[in-house]
């Protein structure tokens, strides 16, 4: 039985490095892709100002506020779908962004849908376009809907943490956890 209930109900920190490593598939539209999450970034809802969930509940990011392992997905300035595992208890806003991954599954569908061969999955919006996932998966299960996790991290796995990238509040934290090579 897996321990990703358990992992995501708990610390948003501990769940950002216990998914590194983990794998994450889709299955839309008869295409199964896959890839090894590498990159992720931890979001503490109502004690980071950083977190989507710091001011409270909207629209825009209702998904944050539901159970431990739903799949939080937004657009980032319009453009790009970004991914975010939801931890924590219900009602307490507390996200993983997913921020890269490396393909093992569905590569080829993975270019295509990306229209390139190289940087397939190295960033938050890049992971999404070749995973296929928008805005029709939030809301949806990361542990039984159409993007899941799946398997158990590696055995060995080295861990570097350091300040998060891309937001202008608490980007200090060393909230951002990336795997080093060889894994």
């Amino acid at each position: 039985m897996s321990d990703l209930p358990t992992l995501l109900s708990g610390d948003v920190v501990a769940a950002a490095r216990g998914l590194l490593g983990r794998r994450l598939r889709s299955e839309l539209d008869g295409v199964v892709c896959e890839v090894m999450l590498t990159e992720v970034e931890a979001y503490g809802g109502a004690e980071d100002p950083a977190s989507h969930g710091f001011a409270g509940r909207t629209a825009r990011n209702a998904s944050m506020f539901r159970a431990a392992g739903t799949l939080y997905v937004y657009r980032s300035y319009g453009i790009h779908w970004c991914l975010n595992a939801v931890t924590g208890v219900v009602g307490e806003p507390a996200a993983v962004l997913l921020r890269a991954g490396r393909p093992v599954r569905g590569e080829e569908h993975m270019r295509r849908r990306r229209g390139r061969a190289d940087h397939l999955c190295d960033g938050p919006g890049k992971l999404a376009q070749a995973l296929g996932v928008t805005g029709a998966q939030d809301g949806t299960s990361l542990l039984e809907g159409v993007v899941r996790l799946v398997g158990e991290p590696p055995v060995r796995r080295r861990i570097v943490a350091g300040p998060r990238v891309g937001i202008s509040r608490a980007a200090e934290r060393p909230w951002r956890f990336r795997l080093v090579e060889p894994l």
